[in-house]
């Protein structure tokens, strides 16, 4: 009795140590996290003091460091956009119609024809993710607007740039004021140009209302004599000294075209553009969905353009 007395003594003592044996590693944990906290803190503060120290001895390094800091916010800022020159604008792609003239290509015109179905390809892509639109309906719209750019001979990405400002490639979709399709024409006051196609009932087909957006376009453009100047006719401001940023607007998206053509990695999704500042008021204008293609101005004379 005396044996198991003594031996169910000793393994409650060895039970009630157990708690203490825990309890004193957690404290030797802890009290290793605090060293290390406390010789981290110990270093940085030593690295900053030797950093203050330097940048006292040596304040040329202390007006770069400055100088690089204050540069970073104007290095975020958008580059200015421009349109392209109007010589530029203007060429047909000089590839695509050796393709369609001619059966048998040159090594060099089938260099070229594969540089730009890769180009094509490209820009594809990035628009069906861009504005999620099937692959199959992007890859129709931009053959589309390049073949047509070949006919008329303008730039095939400024067609696009502005079917993405005016209606995010919806072929359906009609302003208010009966602004149509993917360019957004105002059927009823170009319906002369839609006579050869079907008739106004074409305006929402695709190929009809890109076919008829691009002539207008090209038109405003020739007489405009820029691309700025075509733009602001295209949306209805050219009696307006300003188009609320139609023109910005197109010429950016043409921008990211350009060098998604070119094989850059260009972001689909762009972030809003950081506030101007105020502007004095200015009369009001006409935007692209209150009143797009007005029935165009009396004729300018038309300046001299290559590939015209």
């Amino acid at each position: 009795m005396i044996n198991r007395f003594t031996g169910l003594a000793m393994s409650a003592r060895l039970l009630a140590n157990v708690p203490a044996a825990r309890l004193g590693a957690q404290r030797i944990t802890l009290r290793s996290v605090f060293t290390t906290a406390h010789h981290a803190l110990t270093i940085f503060g030593v690295s900053a003091i030797v950093m203050i120290a330097v940048l006292y001895v040596r304040p040329d390094l202390a007006h770069s460091l400055s100088q690089a800091l204050a540069a970073r916010p104007a290095a975020a800022m958008p580059a200015p956009v421009t349109a392209p020159p109007l010589h530029e604008l203007m060429e047909a792609p000089a590839v695509t119609a050796a393709a369609t003239d001619s059966k048998v290509l040159s090594p060099a015109e089938e260099k070229a024809l594969l540089g730009t179905r890769k180009q094509q390809q490209w820009v594809t892509d990035w628009l069906s993710k861009r504005y999620r639109v099937a692959g199959d309906a992007a890859n129709m719209l931009v053959s589309t607007a390049y073949m047509t750019a070949r006919e008329i001979k303008i730039d095939p990405l400024l067609i696009l740039a502005v079917m993405a400002i005016e209606s995010r490639f919806n072929p359906f979709a009609e302003s208010p004021v009966g602004a149509q399709g993917l360019m957004q024409v105002m059927s009823k006051v170009h319906h002369d140009k839609f006579q050869e196609l079907g008739g106004v009932q074409a305006a929402l087909n695709p190929v009809a209302n890109i076919r008829v957006g691009s002539l207008i376009l090209k038109d405003y453009v020739t007489r405009g004599g820029s691309v700025e100047a075509g733009l602001k006719s295209y949306v209805g401001a050219g009696a307006f000294e300003t188009d609320d940023g139609y023109g910005s607007r197109v010429l950016a998206e043409y921008k990211r075209l350009k060098l998604v053509s070119a094989g850059k990695k260009v972001p689909t999704f762009t972030p809003p553009a950081q506030s101007a500042p105020a502007a004095p008021a200015a009369p009001a204008t006409v935007t692209a969905s209150a009143q797009p293609h007005v029935a165009p101005e009396p004729p300018a004379p038309e300046p001299e353009l290559a590939g015209l």
